[in-house]
């Protein structure tokens, strides 16, 4: 019967390299789409459905102060600030369940 040995140093490093890589500026874009919704009082998320043009308009908003700030194509701005907007936007779906 042969033995099969493991390296969890192997193992470990695996793990820890197929992790999602987290976009640059994923966390300053939340707070920048959440302080958008704060001051134009337009929430994400009402009356049981999302709000498409919130949604948008605080992810544009935002990618222009990402793209500012890291330098990127406006696509990749908008990227980043449109999965943080529907991050946000479910939060708020989620928060309103409960």
């Amino acid at each position: 019967m042969s033995h099969r040995t493991v390296s969890w140093n192997t193992l470990s490093r695996s793990l820890h390299d197929s992790r999602p890589a987290v976009a640059p500026g994923l966390l300053s874009a939340k707070a920048r789409i959440d302080m958008t919704v704060r001051t134009t009082r337009r929430p994400l998320f009402a009356a049981g459905q999302f709000d498409r043009g919130a949604i948008m308009s605080a992810a544009a908003s935002a990618a222009r102060a990402h793209q500012e700030r890291f330098g990127c194509t406006w696509g990749e701005a908008m990227s980043v600030c449109l999965t943080a907007a529907w991050r946000a936007a479910k939060m708020a779906r989620h928060m309103a369940a409960h």
